[in-house]
């Protein structure tokens, strides 16, 4: 019998698992949205049968539902996840997990103690180039990764002002945990090492200035709080004796709009990349996939082709969290792993705040 979801959130990340759902043989069973006009127009548009204006309300009425997914601002993941979890519901949640790891914790128990799959939306871990090099790591030619560099750079990326996104209480900070992928992405090709140590800095010399804004957001709240960075670089170091380097941005003095991964392993290297034209927008964008090895004495570099993929992995990764709670697949991430980058996240605010390294227990 097909999966039933309900869906908190009708905006713009809705096409996606909707789609994804679809692939996976789920069906679309309640859109759930304080703003009812769009909550209504959704549900016309992807066939769902229910509506709500309230989640408690939507998980009484629908016993059926097999699993919830959580398309809202940051500061409502935690309750809404623990909403659904303790109404015995799997939840696949949009990134970041919550507001800080303390947060994630909180979820991650709540998902043991139901028995339940806690997935969130690392969708860059389901692109097509993501699932090409994690083979070649896993067929053991990358060997043990030593060092990784994680990039997601924007120039004018601004997301508005005033509005949640810049609101530190209710999104948990800027650009690094909004752009937190690449940095999942890296540790991800790593296994996930325990961190020990981070040493970071942010900075917000463009947060104020409108000239940095980017294409997409929700609009400019003329009396709203912008009080988180526009950038942050950092540097982690793991029990393992790995190493990442980090540099995240909304706004900050580069060429163009970067999200990349690059790595150093002990049999061979690999990048993954996105580079986006002038308007910012994935229809502009060229991705690159390669590995670099050393074969019969000379360097050679391996182009990884792979089939074109304009949504960033984000079909993809919904429809795996379905195949995941079917038995069909393993889950692309777990909620040990959100919380080992979360754990990561609030170090470097409290590294770039104190302006020491920060241990991470």
């Amino acid at each position: 019998m097909a999966k039933k979801i309900g869906i908190i959130g009708a905006g713009g990340m809705l096409q996606y698992h909707a789609a994804g759902f679809k692939a996976a043989g789920a069906e679309l069973h309640a859109i759930c949205d304080m703003n009812q006009e769009a909550a209504h127009e959704a549900a016309k548009v992807y066939g769902a049968p229910n509506v709500f204006a309230d989640s408690q309300k939507m998980l009484e009425e629908l016993k059926d539902l097999d699993a919830v997914s959580i398309i809202t601002p940051n500061r409502t993941h935690r309750p809404l996840a623990l909403q659904a979890l303790q109404a015995g519901k799997h939840v696949f949640c949009e990134k970041p997990p919550a507001l800080n790891a303390a947060e994630v914790k909180q979820m991650k128990e709540a998902a043991e103690n139901a028995g339940k799959t806690l997935m969130f939306n690392f969708n860059n871990r389901a692109r097509p180039e993501s699932y090409a090099l994690r083979k070649y790591i896993d067929a053991g030619e990358v060997g043990a990764i030593n060092s990784a560099q994680a990039k997601w750079i924007r120039r004018t990326g601004i997301p508005g002002f005033g509005g949640w996104f810049t609101n530190k209480e209710l999104s948990g900070g800027g650009p690094l945990i909004d752009l937190l992928h690449m940095v999942d992405l890296a540790l991800y090709y790593m296994d996930y090492p325990v961190p020990s140590c981070v040493l970071a800095q942010t900075f917000d010399d463009f947060i104020q200035d409108k000239n940095f804004k980017g294409p997409w957001g929700i609009p400019d709240v003329a009396d709203g709080v912008t009080d988180v960075e526009s950038a942050a670089h950092g540097f982690v170091r793991f029990q393992t004796g790995q190493v990442l380097n980090f540099q995240v941005s909304w706004a900050e003095m580069n060429k163009r709009e970067e999200v990349s991964v690059t790595f150093q392993g002990r049999k061979a290297g690999g990048m993954i990349r996105r580079l986006f034209g002038s308007d910012g927008l994935d229809e502009t964008a060229i991705d690159d996939c390669e590995l670099y090895v050393q074969e019969h004495g000379r360097s050679v570099n391996r182009s990884i082709v792979t089939e074109p993929n304009e949504d960033m992995g984000r079909i993809r990764s919904a429809e795996n969290f379905v195949r995941s709670i079917n038995g069909e697949e393993d889950p692309l991430n777990t909620p040990d792993q959100a919380l080992a980058l979360m754990k990561i996240i609030d170090a470097t605010y409290e590294s770039a705040k104190t302006g020491r390294p920060v241990d991470i227990a």
